[in-house]
């Protein structure tokens, strides 16, 4: 049989469980997951294999209004990474329906959508009724002309193996873009990173996670087999970083106690996890801090 191989971008509002689907397809945690909206700042992309086709997801941030640069930022990383793929899977939650964030999607859609294979996933399915599930499939698919219409949980894996054998058989024809073993492309230093501001984001609450950012500035392999990391945590203000450290530090020590777990986990390793906190009231408006991200500055342009 011919190998195929080539992009798949997931795409939906904030919260439409793009992440999750991700991480369930590619059978590790390569994108971060939290009950936070926008959490997902750069197009990670991560590798499934099925048969003999190699499929690599971009996990782009999700689409909603942009207020900040750093919005605008993302949202143009999520519609690039759409614009780049082979097939594109929108994700609608099956609760909320056709919001008006879902709207303006497929007003996108009508415009860049032609021409290339898009398919629905209408995901949460596990809490709503049959009927209403019909109804919204019905009312999308008279909206825009998706190649395919999969009823899927990306928590509970319902649907998911049919969305991805159906994928595997759609992709083009050709070699593998990674090698077998590759899970993503990411450096490991940004999933490392990927993987403190995660549970700083779970801890935190209200506009503090959006007003941070997280970089392992140093990655040592050590004798024992071990690693040391060290990564910085930005925030914007004076006042963050007290509720950053907690009393006594306790806040970020509980942080970084979860970060060295799940990195440890990950890895297969032990790891020795140091974190410090720095304020830098501008960091979002450096470039170096949206290269960092695997954002474009310019893209926050108004």
């Amino acid at each position: 049989m011919e190998k195929r191989a080539g992009f798949v971008a997931l795409i939906g509002e904030p919260n439409a469980g793009k992440s999750t689907l991700l991480n369930r397809m590619v059978g590790a945690k390569v994108s971060i997951v939290t009950h936070k909206v926008q959490t997902t700042r750069a197009r990670i992309r991560g590798v499934a294999l099925e048969g003999d086709a190699q499929i690599v997801f971009v996990d782009t941030p999700g689409l909603f209004r942009p207020r900040r640069r750093l919005d605008r930022a993302m949202v143009a990383a999520a519609w690039g990474g759409a614009s780049d793929a082979d097939i594109v899977v929108l994700l609608v939650e099956a609760q909320r329906g056709v919001t008006d964030g879902v709207e303006a999607i497929l007003q996108q859609l009508a415009e860049i959508g032609t021409g290339r294979t898009v398919a629905l996933a209408i995901n949460k399915i596990d809490r709503v009724q049959s009927g209403a599930l019909l109804a919204l499939s019905k009312e999308l698919n008279d909206r825009f002309a998706f190649a395919e219409t999969f009823m899927i949980s990306a928590e509970k894996g319902h649907g998911v193996d049919d969305l991805r054998r159906w994928l595997a058989g759609t992709l083009p024809e050709g070699p593998w873009l990674y090698p077998e073993d590759q899970i993503a492309d990411l450096p490991l230093r940004m999933i490392a990173a990927e993987m403190t501001r995660e549970k700083l984001t779970l801890r935190l609450h209200q506009e503090l996670p959006y007003q941070l950012t997280v970089e392992t500035e140093a990655w040592e392999e050590r004798e024992d087999g071990s690693a040391r990391i060290n990564q910085v945590v930005y925030v914007a203000r004076e006042g963050h970083k007290g509720i950053l450290l907690g009393r006594k530090g306790e806040t970020i020590k509980s942080v970084g106690q979860a970060a060295r777990t799940e990195l440890e986990n990950f890895l297969g390793r032990r790891v020795h996890l140091f974190l410090t906190v720095k304020v830098r009231p501008n960091w979002l408006e450096e470039a170096e801090r949206y290269s960092e991200m695997g954002l474009e500055f310019r893209d926050g342009n108004a």
